[in-house]
């Protein structure tokens, strides 16, 4: 069965481009934080910002891997693709792709990011919160996804 895949449509914006008007890659990391936020707030029904600041508990980014496949371009409307490859007792690995909406099949930039819990009280590493545990279970189910 496929995995479950949380999809995020978005328009490349002026901000998002260098001189040349396609992505300058830096972007694609702040896009990547984005799509993390909306995951946990939309899919997995954990609200981020309460997550960070009323709880403190932080997601910080311990490992990035990617390779930019193809040039986004400014006006175009892209879709970034989260899937959740591999859930730790502390960590999420994550696989990322963005594609263009006029052409699904080409891969534009392809990441996977590992992001560890922590505490933001004491900066070290936390067992993932139930509440996220549950989020990404129900996610999982709902999208049809029983790992």
């Amino acid at each position: 069965m496929p995995s479950a895949v949380f999809s995020v449509q978005r328009v490349v914006r002026f901000s998002d481009c260098d001189p040349a008007g396609i992505v300058f890659y830096p972007q694609y990391f702040v896009m990547l934080n984005g799509l993390v936020e909306d995951w946990f707030t939309q899919a997995l029904q954990v609200n981020y910002a309460n997550l960070l600041g009323v709880r403190r508990v932080g997601l910080p980014t311990v490992s990035l891997q990617c390779d930019f496949k193809a040039p986004s371009r400014m006006g175009e409307t892209i879709t970034l693709q989260l899937r959740l490859s591999r859930q730790g007792k502390r960590s999420l690995t994550l696989d990322i792709q963005c594609i263009g909406l006029e052409s699904p099949d080409v891969v534009r930039w392809r990441a996977q990011v590992v992001i560890v819990t922590t505490s933001l009280e004491h900066d070290g590493s936390i067992t993932i919160p139930a509440d996220i545990v549950q989020g990404i279970a129900q996610w999982q189910n709902f999208s049809g996804d029983k790992k």
